[in-house]
């Protein structure tokens, strides 16, 4: 199937915006990122800057619970004042390990909303649970070995090489590539603009030139990365090998 690249579908999306888009490059568990978004979106209306920013100390406070702590965190993320930035570049430097992440998205929002009212220009984040870099987000990718194949040591090496050459060609940057005998992970910054897709199918292609060792199938995800155990799993509870659908 056909697939177009991300930064056309995201220009699809926005239409005619214009302002800048941003990658969140931490890496986020997107559970709690869906929690952050909603209570940020709850409290939108209801805060009182003054008040706020009255209460700043209470941030830095052991005798404040980390639910109190978590709106002081949205709400000071809502407000467009330098102090409110200040407040939050603070704690994001050393927070409670229970809320680092937490901190980092209310960070993260401030500094975006300082940035669009200083150029008076819209600032639009793209976060994924694995994050990203500049205008490239960070991939899991899971090759797999045929039924009669494993990957061996040669092997490894004709991906290494073919995948060094395709990231080459399009600017991606290998992070990390792991791999048992029946496949072989990757982690990998693509930019938005490269079609997933073609690019995974093109290295599948080329490495199975030398020995037809992988499947056609392969896993993307941009959500976590696996471990050997989930892979294990999956591939003992999927349908692969036998369809010709790859996973996203």
């Amino acid at each position: 199937m056909e697939q177009e690249n991300l930064f056309r579908k995201i220009q699809d999306i926005l239409g005619d915006f214009k302002g800048n888009l941003n990658i969140l490059e931490e890496q986020i568990d997107l559970n709690i990122q869906v929690e952050y978004y909603e209570a940020s979106k709850a409290i939108k209306d209801k805060v009182d800057a003054d008040q706020i920013l009255a209460r700043k100390d209470s941030l830095f406070s052991s005798d404040t619970s980390l639910d109190e702590k978590k709106i002081l965190l949205n709400s000071l993320a809502s407000i467009d004042k330098t102090e409110a930035f200040r407040i939050l570049e603070q704690y994001h430097q050393a927070p409670e390990p229970e809320l680092k992440e937490w901190a980092t998205l209310a960070f993260q929002e401030s500094k975006l909303l300082m940035e669009s009212s200083i150029l008076e220009e819209n600032q639009i984040v793209i976060s994924t649970g694995m994050g990203g870099k500049g205008h490239k987000l960070r991939y899991f990718i899971v090759l797999l070995a045929n039924e009669s194949s494993t990957i061996d040591d040669l092997q490894l090496k004709i991906i290494e090489t073919e995948l060094a050459f395709l990231s080459k060609k399009c600017e991606a940057e290998l992070e990390e590539i792991n791999h048992s005998d029946r496949f072989v992970t990757i982690k990998i910054l693509i930019s938005m603009e490269v079609n997933l897709y073609d690019l995974f199918e093109e290295l599948v292609d080329n490495c199975n030139q030398f020995g037809d060792f992988l499947q056609q199938n392969f896993i993307i995800t941009n959500v976590k990365a696996l471990t050997f155990e989930e892979i294990e799993h999956f591939l003992e509870t999927s349908h692969l090998p036998g369809e010709s659908d790859s996973e996203l």
